[in-house]
């Protein structure tokens, strides 16, 4: 709620179960936010109330959340999601992989481009680290996304 606060307070509109069109040299792009799950109450179809009915020819939605546990949850509509929150596990053992990815799924969806179903999620490692401050043959990422 702290972060929430200040995005807002220096300006940034938050999208926490909501949805913004993005216009640009006459295309439009709808960035889809959905709620946390462990701080929050994500609410996909709240959030996707806004964009008009997903069909082809329409313009793209983004979803992003924190959390990757709701990607199965996505619809078919939405062209990419876009998560955090696993730090790729922070550790990766030879042979045993990762022990602990803050996830029901485990490894499925840590990190990465994963194309299930028909569906997009991009999963960044990002820079930091939960609970405990290692990072171990997972190197800090910061990602740029090209669209098109």
């Amino acid at each position: 709620m702290r972060v929430k606060k200040a995005l807002e307070n220096a300006g940034i509109r938050v999208l926490e179960n909501d949805a913004a069109k993005i216009e640009f040299n006459a295309e439009a792009i709808w960035l889809v936010g959905i709620g946390d799950m462990w701080e929050g109450a994500p609410n996909i179809a709240s959030a996707l109330a806004k964009v008009p009915r997903m069909v082809n020819g329409a313009a793209p939605v983004i979803a992003f959340t924190h959390n990757i546990d709701i990607f199965p949850s996505i619809p078919s509509g939405v062209s990419l999601t876009i998560a955090g929150h696993t730090h790729d596990g922070q550790v990766q053992l030879p042979i045993i992989g990762r022990p602990i990815v803050p996830s029901a799924f485990g490894e499925r969806y840590a990190a990465d481009h994963i194309v299930e179903g028909g569906k997009n999620l991009f999963v960044t490692s990002d820079i930091g680290t939960s609970i405990l401050p290692v990072r171990f043959r997972v190197p800090p990422e910061i990602s740029l996304l090209t669209i098109n």
